[in-house]
């Protein structure tokens, strides 16, 4: 061959090498991770190295180095707070500052709520608060987000805040007009309709007081956990029609039978057809409620067979028997009354495009918490794909 074609092809070859490049894609933006209610940071048990988004291993490093390099910030909001207070906390520590809680600033008891702070400038930074994660972000620096259980919907009050804002209150993030500031919104296991667990419980003791009962009753953020509450946030939190929307469910119970369906025969031996009952490789504690039954009381519907038709409040029916142990996996879908559709490879901006249900992953197996389940990582190379192709 003469030396010129040669030359051409090592040319070709240096032109099209990008396009070759896994790490290449339509968008590098940053992805943020947002955890659910109890959830906690990184940073929260290190002697352990026990992570909330990985267990014993680590899912933002997983994303960093799948056809990466890419940026993965891990948020830590309030563990038992509001949708509202946590979306506040999730503005400051990205863009830095302090966190403006705006009309819900006082307390309980009429106190002024402490408040934490983030650095935009480690430059300028006397009083030696952490680092803001993001202070780039605007419009010209979106984020890809990602919420596991309540994260889910705590992004979605962030949403809300930052496109529309509040009348009511005065700072930074309730001044509305953040237009295309998130491009993504990925939701896995959230109860976007609430989940039927706080329920359950409640009604097992009408009568009976007791700390768990008393901590469920006062407690606003699971108010909008349960079906009635979410409704109203439902009702706040709108779907933008300028952010994709992904969403993910998984189920861990099956129907009814009488044998050979992976259930635990230990915690459910007899079942009927028209329940679901938790699957043999479900975390213990949530089988005790998952099921037919709140065992070992037997004097309660579990997840699993629980119904209520009561005037004014939200339907249950049997459509929401199958659950992955905390969430009812109909929840998760997306809100109701809001726009939705199977996930069919195209890409929809302003409506939930669902993912699919992914059966046999208890609510933390997709989190790849220890345990029998199957391993979350194809999930979250999934999302991975789809988002960096937008």
């Amino acid at each position: 061959m003469p030396r010129s074609f040669w030359s051409l092809f090592a040319t070709l070859i240096l032109l099209l090498a990008p396009l070759w490049n896994p790490a290449r894609a339509a968008n590098n933006d940053p992805i943020v991770l947002v955890h659910g209610f109890l959830g906690f940071g990184p940073d929260q048990f290190p002697r352990s190295g026990f992570l909330y988004w990985g267990g014993k291993g680590d899912v933002a490093d997983h994303l960093r180095t799948y056809n990466g390099p890419r940026t993965v910030f891990t948020a830590v909001v309030g563990a038992i707070a509001t949708n509202r207070e946590r979306a506040a906390e999730l503005y400051a520590q990205l863009k830095g500052g302090c966190v403006d809680y705006g009309a819900q600033r006082l307390a309980a008891d009429g106190s002024v709520r402490a408040v934490q702070c983030w650095a935009s400038d480690p430059t300028n930074n006397p009083q030696g608060y952490p680092p803001a994660l993001y202070p780039a972000w605007d419009a010209a620096h979106p984020l890809h987000m990602i919420g596991h259980s309540q994260g889910g919907t705590t992004i979605r009050a962030l949403v809300e805040l930052l496109e529309h804002g509040d009348a009511n209150s005065g700072g930074d993030l309730y001044r509305g007009g953040k237009i295309g500031w998130i491009r993504s919104v990925t939701t896995i296991s959230s109860p976007h309709n609430g989940t039927t667990l706080r329920d359950a419980v409640l009604d097992l003791l009408p009568q009976l007081r007791s700390p768990l009962r008393d901590w469920l009753l006062a407690d606003l953020a699971n108010w909008e956990l349960a079906p009635d509450g979410a409704r109203n946030f439902n009702a706040w939190a709108r779907t933008s029609p300028h952010v994709y929307y992904f969403s993910i469910g998984t189920q861990a119970t099956e129907a009814g039978a009488l044998c050979c369906n992976g259930t635990d025969r230990f915690i459910a031996p007899l079942q009927n057809r028209n329940y679901q009952y938790p699957r043999s490789d479900m975390f213990g504690y949530y089988k005790t409620y998952a099921g037919e039954w709140i065992v070992p009381s037997m004097l309660q519907h579990g997840m699993g067979g629980y119904t209520q038709d009561t005037p004014g409040r939200v339907r249950i029916d049997r459509a929401w028997f199958a659950n992955d142990g905390v969430v009812n996996t109909v929840s998760m879908r997306a809100p109701s009354g809001h726009p939705v559709r199977e996930f069919d490879g195209r890409l929809e901006l302003g409506t939930w495009n669902y993912l699919g249900t992914y059966r046999g992953y208890d609510h933390f197996d997709v989190l790849n918490w220890p345990n029998n389940g199957p391993s979350a990582d194809v999930i979250y190379e999934r999302v991975s794909d789809i988002l960096f192709g937008l």
